[in-house]
């Protein structure tokens, strides 16, 4: 099993929802997060981009003037191995935009799952067509 976590923007959310759930991967928890990038940016052109991105191709470069910090979507699901890649091609497919502040994607190793309800471990317990 694998942890797949990824930091999207805000706006993307219901974007990322949708496809995950089209791939196949409905179950998700998501968290409200600060934090940047290797570049400083300024909040206020963030909250306008965010507000028109029709505009952000002409307020984009501002960005690297500022350092505060972006708020941002953290995602969280546990899959078997063998769909790390379609969760993160989905991820890829909603939240790409070729611009700095797309996101990241990690994926790390899960030891054990355990269902709460039933106490089922492994595999079993992050299946959604059982329990």
């Amino acid at each position: 099993m694998k942890e797949v976590l990824a930091v999207i923007r805000m706006n993307k959310i219901n974007q990322t929802k949708e496809a995950l759930s089209e791939a196949g991967f409905p179950s998700l928890t998501a968290v409200k997060v600060v934090g940047r990038g290797r570049q400083p940016v300024d909040f206020q052109l963030v909250k306008a981009i965010n507000e028109n991105p029709q505009d952000s191709s002409d307020l984009l470069p501002l960005l690297a003037k500022g350092h505060r910090l972006i708020p941002k979507r953290m995602l969280s699901l546990v899959v078997p191995d063998d769909n790390v890649q379609q969760v993160v091609d989905a991820l890829i497919e909603a939240n790409q935009t070729g611009n700095p502040g797309d996101g990241k994607i990690f994926v790390l190793p899960v030891d054990d799952s355990v269902r709460v309800r039933t106490q089922e471990t492994g595999l079993v317990a992050i299946d959604e067509m059982t329990g």
